[in-house]
This record gives structure tokens, sequence and C-alpha cells, in this order.
């Protein structure tokens, strides 16, 4: 559907899944996007992120690539290569690998996640520009209803 005006009558009648569909791509090309001008990809943030004791690891340790892979599966896109972007991440000193083939966060990664960790409130602002936040929780209740109906679990 092109860009143009609809009535809120017609609004009501178009379907979610186009329009989900359609915001979902819009905001992933966005953010990557944005996270390339800053010399990074969406992956090699989640990699970071998920190897840091910091962050989503509960502990710290080491992960192979298959194990990461399994951690990312509900946000991992088909186009991203987890052994291009951590080998990436060796070669920078970010990520170390072990004997085991384990995959370590290092202390330049730390820093490195703590780094790109400020750019995500900058792409939220430009993203939620000229939505107001009663307007963004509304959309989120409807979209969670939406999860619902349609028999899924909504976080």
């Amino acid at each position: 559907m092109p860009d143009q005006q609809f009535s809120d009558a017609e609004l009501a009648a178009q379907p979610a899944a186009y329009w989900t569909g359609v915001a979902h791509e819009a905001l992933i090309a966005y953010t990557r996007e944005r996270q390339a001008e800053k010399g990074y990809t969406q992956p090699q943030f989640w990699l970071l992120r998920n190897l840091s004791a910091a962050d989503i690891s509960p502990d710290g340790a080491g992960m192979t690539l298959p194990e990461l892979q399994r951690a990312m599966a509900s946000y991992i896109r088909p186009e991203d290569d987890l052994a291009v972007d951590a080998e990436a991440l060796v070669r920078k000193g970010r990520l170390r690998r072990d004997a085991e083939d384990r995959l370590w966060i290092t202390e330049e990664g730390e820093q490195a996640r703590l780094d790109l960790k400020r750019n995500a409130p900058a792409i939220r602002a430009a993203l939620h520009a000229g939505i107001p936040d009663a307007d963004y929780v509304t959309t989120v209740k409807v979209l969670r209803q939406l999860v619902r109906n349609a028999g899924g679990t909504a976080a």
C-alpha cells in the first residue's frame, strides 16, 4: 500500500498483519542503518550482549557459535551470519576464542558493548519522534491483544 491518507474507517478495515510487517521491516532497517553508521552490525551488538555478564549472559561464560545461534533464535534474521560477525569481533579484539571454540567477551568487547549501548536512546528518540508516550503505550497494548487473539503469548 502506498503512503497515502486514509480515513479512520479505512484504517480500521486494514489488515494488522500488513502494517505490523511493514513496521517490523522499516524499524529494523532504520536501526541497522544507524548502527552501520557507527561501524557495527546489530548481530555484533547481540553477540557482545549475549556474552556479557553485565547484560544478557547470566554468568559471562563463553559460548559456541551454535549455542549463540540458539540463544538468539527468536530475533536473528535469515540474512545474519553470526560466524562472520563473530570473526570480525575476534579480529577487533572484542571477542576471543578458546581451545573448545567458545567465544568470550574481552575487556575491550565489554567497553565496546557499553559504547554501542549508548546509541540506543538516540535511535529510540528518532523512531518515537511525534508519538506521545500515551499513544505508544496504547499501540503496544493493542499489539499485545492482537497476539493473544491470534493464540500467541504476549510477553
